[in-house]
């Protein structure tokens, strides 16, 4: 990537010019760089093909600060990765995500299971709503769009849609599906969930160590179409070791699942199903995600809907509702990451709607991105060449970081 600078920079978009209604933008600084369409206000270099960067702009609710990371990878001391917890039924602060990784800098990542719902005692996961690939290795698949949490997707989206990097260091949107079955002498059961918070109706889900401790009671609450409804009661588990069943419960369990071992659970018709397998009978559980349009397997991939495709902003994004925002995007090369935090607020209405969300990330340099979890969760870090640890650069709403279920890491060796 070229990386560019210049002083005394000052940007006007007339009114009409960005899809979803921006008013307008505008940056000057002493000292500011360019990239992308948007001036900067302050441009810092943190290690090889990794910048981070501040703007401002003017949007319907009035002036926006933001933080980029922008990351060339066709810079080859550069890298990707999804950072998590330890476990995908937990959270972690964004700088502990990062400083336990060495990252030189961060954003917080997906939506996640955040809250209760309606279901009193049922303690939340802080599991994300959609696929996570982490270091190449699959963690999860994506939950039942009505069990989501987050603002409303653009029409014909869904939670399997995912941000990713490819083994050729490509940056993609794709989609991920869970393909699994579990085979059984009396023949094989269809997968419907991995390491997921919610199972869909009548489906079985598959649980390994890389859940971690927090009770799978979550996964049979709420429907495909209704995150607040009950939860079943209509439920088994089997726990399969070695290719054998191993043990069998009644209902949803909590603790650590030892490695080499998966759990699996079924609600309403698939927990009929479970029943008929007993202690010692042969049980092989296959899983992957698959994506949908690209060959090469992915490094990384993140869940969120995409708001920018092919240099367009989707049709039917929101207009009307701003907030703190997040959003991952990248080129049409598949080779520049831009990662965007705005500052948090205390006034309500602040922040940029989705569809100004989306003419932002163009104006960047963006010609494909998704939106993140946002608001209390909007978190960008990085870290000062030399420095032990790194900062947090935005200021998130209510003043500290929120722990999240996963982030997206930028590494960069000198």
């Amino acid at each position: 990537m070229a990386w560019s600078g210049r002083a005394g920079v000052a940007l006007a978009v007339a009114a009409g010019v960005l899809a979803g209604g921006l008013a307008g933008a505008s940056a000057v600084a002493a000292d500011s760089g360019t990239g992308g369409g948007l001036p900067y206000e302050r441009v810092e270099r943190l290690g090889p093909g990794v910048e981070y960067r501040e703007f401002s702009v003017a949007a319907s609710r009035g002036t926006v600060h933001g933080h980029v990371l922008a990351v060339d990878l066709r810079e080859s001391r550069t890298r990707l990765d999804l950072l998590t917890p330890g476990a995908v039924a937990a959270r972690q602060a964004v700088s502990g995500l990062a400083d336990d990784r060495q990252a030189v800098g961060a954003v917080n990542g997906d939506f996640f299971n955040i809250t209760e719902d309606q279901h009193p005692g049922v303690a939340p996961t802080g599991s994300s709503v959609g696929p996570e690939i982490g270091s190449g290795r699959d963690l999860k698949a994506a939950v039942p769009d009505g069990q989501r949490f987050g603002p409303a997707m653009p029409p014909g989206e869904t939670t399997h849609d995912v941000l990713g990097m490819g083994k050729d260091r490509k940056l993609r949107l794709d989609r991920l599906d869970l393909r699994g079955s579990v085979r059984t002498p009396r023949g094989s059961i269809p997968l419907g969930g991995y390491n997921q918070y919610a199972l869909p109706v009548g489906g079985v889900g598959a649980y390994t160590a890389d859940w971690g401790t927090v009770s799978r009671q979550r996964a049979v609450c709420g429907t495909d179409t209704s995150r607040g409804a009950g939860c079943s009661t209509d439920t088994y588990e089997v726990t399969v070791r070695q290719g054998r069943v191993a043990a069998v419960a009644q209902a949803p369990g909590a603790g650590a699942i030892p490695a080499g071992s998966t759990v699996l659970l079924g609600r309403d018709a698939g927990a009929d199903t479970l029943r008929a397998l007993r202690v010692g009978d042969r049980a092989e559980v296959d899983s992957r995600l698959t994506p949908t349009l690209s060959r090469v397997p992915y490094v990384f991939a993140v869940g969120g809907f995409p708001v920018l495709r092919g240099g367009q902003p989707l049709a039917g994004l929101d207009t009307t509702t701003a907030a703190t925002r997040t959003a991952a995007g990248f080129d049409a090369s598949g080779s520049t990451l831009y990662l965007l935090a705005l500052d948090g607020s205390a006034e309500s209405g602040a922040g940029l709607t989705i569809a100004e969300l989306a003419s932002v990330m163009r104006e960047l340099g963006a010609d494909s991105a998704v939106n993140l979890d946002g608001g209390g969760s909007t978190t960008l870090v990085a870290r000062d060449p030399g420095a032990a640890a790194v900062t947090v650069r935005n200021h998130p709403s209510g003043g500290v970081e929120r722990p999240v279920a996963n982030a997206i890491g930028v590494f960069s060796r000198t």
